[in-house]
């Protein structure tokens, strides 16, 4: 007796991470594109609107502090900075913390474009709300494990997450809350996590390891 032969599909497919890794790229090239028409629009280049839209979320930071959130190099954020300057959408002031490095705030406009510059990714959650909760909550799970991996490769800014934050701690708690956010000492359930706090502050790599392990016992 011969075996049962295996179906088409079960031959002739990409293996299943494949196939996500080609989704999100067509994600992607969305998002890109309509970052781009976005900025056009408002007469800003897309690495100009992320700028402003950071400074916006986060307040005054320096040229170092934008490259190290938005993962551009230090010499194209200065570009654009200094575009942004020159169109008196941004401002600089000295930083006393750094008595080299210079402090960049939005001027009026440029908090106005900043905000709006933060709606630009929104056509994206419109499409998310179409799933379901739990494929939300599956999605964003595969979305945090995704950028962490990521961010210890160095590929993406290790900033901004929960699961990097100096602050978080994870499967304290038995329960749909079982983390805990010791900057505002609050609980918090796995489906609150960010993964762009202003207020994140990173832990050491050694540390980062410890509660990402600690983190996926229950994940």
């Amino acid at each position: 007796m011969t075996g049962k032969r295996p179906g088409y599909f079960d031959e002739n497919s990409e293996p299943i991470s494949a196939r996500i890794a080609t989704g999100l790229h067509k994600i992607g090239l969305a998002m890109k594109q309509q970052s781009w028409q976005q900025a056009n629009g408002a007469g800003l280049s897309a690495t100009q609107g992320q700028i402003l839209a950071t400074l916006v979320a986060n307040g005054p930071l320096t040229g170092k502090e934008l490259s190290e959130r938005l993962g551009v190099t230090l010499p194209t954020i200065s570009d654009s900075v200094r575009v942004l300057v020159e169109k008196a959408l941004v401002t600089r002031s000295a930083d006393p913390r750094h008595p080299r490095a210079s402090l960049l705030t939005p001027t009026a406009t440029g908090a106005s474009l900043g905000a709006r510059a933060r709606s630009w990714p929104e056509f994206m959650a419109d499409a998310v709300a179409d799933l379901s909760p739990e494929e939300q909550r599956a999605f964003f799970a595969g979305i945090v494990k995704m950028i962490r991996m990521l961010q210890e490769q160095g590929l993406v800014p290790v900033t901004g997450m929960c699961v990097t934050c100096t602050h978080f701690r994870p499967n304290v708690r038995p329960g749909t809350s079982p983390h805990h956010c010791a900057f505002v000492d609050a609980p918090l359930s796995s489906e609150q996590l960010r993964v762009d706090c202003p207020e994140h502050e990173l832990a050491a790599e050694s540390a980062r390891r410890e509660v990402w392990e600690q983190f996926m016992r229950r994940a």
